[in-house]
């Protein structure tokens, strides 16, 4: 088996974890590639494994892999999804991090894993992908993300007026402090925090929800992800942040965006007995009620 291993820094309560994985898969033989800035980490760590030498940073130099493996948490998992693009590499997230929504699979069950990979013992989950076009490249080539496409407004400017149009016509303008575009995945992140609703993984939606809106009669929208959300922006500082889930730019408000859905999707590795309702009450304590 091939396995490419992507992570963050860690703890200490997870260094075992981490060296018991590398230990068993130098056991069972597999070949093995590690992000280049994971290496540096568990170099750092003193995480003991041969494959040193064996890096990738990007997508071009990333090798024919069975399963990409996420360790740490939603936000290296987001990472996981860059390196693999349109190839669909199938994504294990492991959570050695804290929330853990996307990636569910606790560091005592990496042993496991291994073996339901082996034995085919796992569904593949496809998630829709958000993908952005400008007359600028603004995020270096990677124009697609899991979670979400927001627009803001700089720390130091006051609220922007976002333009946004559905399908070339006129949808409104949101004088607020930014814009969301999320995806279903994305729908339980930034999108649950600026009060857009929870969207099942699979509805065929994207969610536009504005930030703090000055106008109290403009709320979260619901639309078929088929769409093609258009916007622009006026500013007084005349310029703007735009973030593709945690890849962050700040451009002038001349750069135009287009948003559409991604012809290709993130594959996401998910055990027998894991669903979305289930992680939706343990990980957000979604309808908890001591009355219950």
């Amino acid at each position: 088996m091939n396995l490419a291993i992507h992570g963050r820094p860690f703890t200490d309560s997870a260094r075992h974890a981490i060296q018991s994985f590398f230990d068993e898969i130098v056991k069972r033989q597999y070949n093995a590639q590690v992000s280049a800035s994971y290496q540096e980490v568990l170099a750092q760590a003193n995480v003991k494994h041969p494959f040193a030498e064996s890096t990738f940073s990007n997508q071009q130099n990333l090798f024919e892999a069975d399963f990409i493996v996420s360790l740490g948490g939603d936000g290296t998992l987001l990472e996981a999804v860059t390196f693999v693009g349109q190839r669909q590499i199938p994504i294990v997230g492991v959570n050695v991090g804290r929330l853990g929504f996307l990636a569910t699979i606790a560091p005592g069950k990496l042993r496991d894993t291994l073996d339901a990979l082996e034995s085919s013992q796992f569904f593949l989950d496809d998630r829709v992908l958000v993908h952005v076009d400008s007359e600028k490249d603004v995020f270096e080539g990677v124009r697609f993300g899991l979670n979400d496409f927001t627009i803001s407004k700089t720390d130091s400017s006051s609220m922007i007026v976002v333009h946004a149009y559905l399908d070339g016509k006129f949808l409104n303008s949101y004088w607020a402090d930014g814009l969301v575009i999320s995806t279903p995945t994305g729908s339980t992140g930034y999108c649950l925090s600026v009060g857009g609703p929870v969207v099942l993984p699979h509805s065929g939606n994207f969610i536009i929800s504005p930030m703090c809106p000055h106008n109290l009669n403009v709320r979260p929208m619901v639309v078929n992800d088929t769409s093609v959300i258009s916007v622009t922006v006026e500013s007084r500082s005349k310029n703007f942040l735009v973030s593709l889930d945690s890849r962050s730019r700040i451009v002038d408000e001349t750069v135009r965006f287009t948003v559409r859905k991604e012809e290709f999707a993130a594959r996401l590795v998910k055990m027998q007995g894991d669903n979305f309702l289930d992680t939706l009450r343990n990980k957000l304590n979604w309808g908890l009620d001591i009355r219950n």
